[in-house]
């Protein structure tokens, strides 16, 4: 059963005349939850009207997501924070905030662990446990944005899934989630403003195509041929680069969008001038953006990231084929925060996808 917070607003208003509440006061509630970010005992406060300070004191009420952090780590940027989060099966996840005054993005987890098992991520070395419900998804961009109001009195900006797990193996509870998060009576993050990280997830890749809403798809890719992208991204196998193509540009037609590549970038693997014109060759035609990334390193992948003159000249090389192409900025290296590095490290001390949100 998901929480109070998993609820869309026409669920909750489904709820409350379920109830026998007025339908009408779904709305102080949603904004209480989603946009003033109220913690605590939600029936206590006495500017909600009567009955529904009534049904949020019965048994009838769904609970309130409950995330505790269990490790905040910092980085000297002195903007990019990485959150372990506790949930309330024990299990941990992990979320970021990261970016610059003005600009903040909240990167949420989809699931705990990764059954995507990308040779590199530290999301994928731990296995797959469970999916996420849309409340502990919501839960995350709630609690970074209360942290991010009480540090720099801003709000969330944009948001990427780009966490732990695969956004897409994790579909109807994502959408749910999103319609939440994205409502203007709530956080009031603009679809634009939503990024979706699939390692290659075909079937989901149709599904978001058909979906109402208009999120950005970003694809990582790694590789220009089965045998390269198969040998770092196991999904390849199921799903080949010819499908996964193919469905990204159906999906770009249908939205009429640019579909984002990401290429992390390891050295003496995939970021030769050869892997750079392949790319090249690979994405002529579509409405394609790539994003390169140096690898971030984890205990388990004994990969290295190239060095800065590499990555120019396999950017120049992309950029020479008529594909805009950006290296991107990584942000809190300092702190381990590729998603599934701090829950790695966590483990190893006291008892991804590699470097997804910096990478």
């Amino acid at each position: 059963m998901d929480s109070l917070d998993g609820l869309t607003y026409s669920r909750l208003e489904e709820r409350l005349s379920a109830a026998g509440v007025n339908p009408v006061h779904a709305k102080p509630l949603f904004n209480r939850l989603h946009r003033k970010l109220l913690t605590g005992d939600l029936d206590e406060a006495e500017t909600l009207p009567p009955p529904l300070r009534r049904w949020l004191a019965s048994e009838e009420a769904l609970p309130r997501c409950q995330l505790v952090p269990s490790a905040v780590t910092p980085s000297t940027d002195g903007y990019t924070h990485k959150y372990l989060l506790r949930l309330a099966d024990g299990a941990e996840i992990e979320s970021v905030l990261m970016g610059f005054p003005g600009r903040f993005t909240a990167c949420l987890s989809t699931q705990v662990g990764c059954a995507m098992g990308c040779v590199f991520c530290a999301t994928g070395q731990m296995g797959f446990s469970r999916h996420l419900r849309a409340g502990e998804i919501v839960g995350q961009a709630q609690y970074v944005a209360r942290r991010l109001r009480e540090m720099h009195g801003e709000p969330i900006r944009n948001i990427v899934l780009m966490g732990m797990g695969e956004p897409l193996h994790n579909f109807d509870p994502l959408m749910e989630a999103l319609e939440i998060l994205t409502d203007t009576r709530g956080l009031n993050i603009g679809p634009s403003r939503v990024a979706i990280s699939t390692v290659g997830h075909v079937a989901g890749i149709y599904k978001l195509a058909e979906h109402p809403a208009r999120y950005s798809l970003a694809v990582s890719l790694h590789g220009a041929s089965d045998a390269e992208r198969g040998a770092l991204v196991p999904i390849n196998q199921r799903w080949p680069l010819a499908e996964l193509l193919k469905a990204c540009r159906a999906y770009s037609e249908r939205k009429r969008a640019k579909v984002f590549f990401a290429w992390t970038l390891i050295a003496g693997q995939n970021d030769s001038a050869d892997h750079a014109r392949r790319l090249g060759e690979l994405l002529q035609g579509m409405n394609a953006h790539v994003n390169l990334i140096p690898l971030n390193p984890t205990e388990d992948f004994s990969g290295r990231p190239p060095d800065d003159a590499s990555v120019r000249a396999f950017q120049q090389i992309v950029l020479d084929a008529g594909l805009p192409c950006t290296v991107r900025q990584r942000r809190g290296i300092d702190v381990a925060a590729g998603c599934g590095q701090l829950k790695s490290a966590g483990k190893r001390s006291s008892h991804g996808r590699n470097a997804s949100c910096v990478r």
